[in-house]
């Protein structure tokens, strides 16, 4: 039995703007409105307006919230601020990981974890079975918000025209709540575009009037809608990991490069701390594959689980790739053996259906905006 895709508060306002619609994670979620290079161009030099009401919403309140999160997740939530949102992870017990979050912490004993749309469902399930025993109550509340996203170097000047909250006060991974044109709203200073920008956490039946006083307030400052394919270059670009794309369960933290996020000296035990433990030991002693970045010498753009190739040998797997707009070339991510991944790496190429194409190693992110 097939379930018709969810549909977000705007569906109807992203039709009526001719978006085109794609089925995501379950999710009608549009996919671009108009032309995904100059969506991606917007948001680099202007500002766009995004849709990420599919995004997971978990409410964890009570006295033991921060001691159920800091078991349940390998960050140490217990240190976050009030007003404060950190970047973390769930794993398994063997280490991998179910997903990458953002957990903002809204009060004393209320925090807000915010999923991926893809494991929304398996990092609620995974949060209430670790709160047993724990005074703690786990909420779904994903149909309590819808997610708008100002993206882009003129988004602070469109977000202060419609709200007195304290924006230069924010700061990046930061949130308040305040009012946007008159809607009441939890303001985070976060994205994935690589860009300055804002989430905008709002009751869904404001979604459609917020969306439009932000069309309105951005129109001189070059402000566009934006779908989902331009947020995934843009993301690109900035070197993020897409769950699914750079993180699996077949990955811990460390085979990702992300092993910072796993804080060992927070007080006491958590979910995968034995297998994470192994896997920190071996990514200081024999690194497994090193997640690196790909710029083509040629046009033809790699694409998910093309091997990456040195002689004769395969030597890695790409994991994300597309053109990128503001490079004007091809680039990947890719997962490759130590020996091949330092920067200027020579002899690597992508096999792009049985041809070799030539390809530069980089470090990530490709793109660092200005300060």
């Amino acid at each position: 039995m097939t379930h018709a895709p969810r549909q977000t508060a705007l569906d109807a306002l992203h039709r009526s703007l001719g978006a085109t619609m794609t089925d995501f994670a379950g999710w009608d979620m549009p996919l671009r409105y108009g032309s995904e290079r100059d969506e991606h161009l917007a948001v680099r030099t202007g500002a766009g307006l995004f849709d990420l009401s599919h995004m997971g919403e978990i409410t964890v309140t009570g006295p033991q919230a921060a001691a159920l999160l800091n078991y349940a997740l390998v960050g140490n939530i217990g240190s976050v601020g009030v007003g404060r949102a950190r970047y973390t992870m769930i794993c398994r017990e063997d280490g991998g990981i179910l997903d990458d979050l953002i957990v903002y912490r809204l009060g004393e004993t209320e925090y807000m974890v915010v999923a991926n749309a893809s494991n929304a469902q398996t990092v609620l399930d995974a949060l209430t079975g670790r709160a047993a025993g724990f005074d703690a109550e786990v909420r779904d509340d994903r149909d309590a918000y819808a997610l708008l996203a100002v993206q882009g170097p003129a988004s602070p000047g469109i977000l202060a025209s419609l709200t007195d909250a304290d924006l230069d006060g924010l700061k990046y991974y930061a949130g308040l709540p305040g009012t946007v044109a008159g809607v009441p709203a939890l303001i985070a200073r976060t994205g994935y575009t690589g860009e300055d920008g804002f989430e905008l956490f709002v009751e869904p039946r404001y979604a459609e009037e917020l969306w439009r006083a932000l069309t309105e307030a951005g129109r001189e400052a070059g402000l566009v809608p934006c779908g989902l394919s331009c947020r995934d270059t843009l993301r690109l670009e900035a070197g993020m990991p897409l769950y699914g794309n750079e993180l699996t369960t077949a990955l811990t933290p460390f085979d990702a490069g992300l092993g910072r996020v796993v804080k060992f000296e927070k007080e006491g035990d958590f979910v995968g701390r034995a297998a994470l433990e192994k896997a920190a030991e071996q990514a200081r002693t024999a690194p497994p594959r090193v997640l690196v970045g790909l710029i083509a010498e040629g046009r033809r753009v790699p694409r998910a689980g093309y091997d990456v190739v040195a002689g004769s040998t395969v030597i890695g797997t790409v994991t994300s790739g597309a053109p990128s707009p503001t490079l004007g070339k091809p680039i990947a991510m890719a997962y490759v053996d130590q020996a091949h991944a330092a920067p200027g790496t020579e002899g690597v190429t992508v096999d792009i259906r049985g041809a070799q194409e030539a390809y530069q190693v980089v470090a990530l992110p490709f793109y660092k905006r200005q300060k």
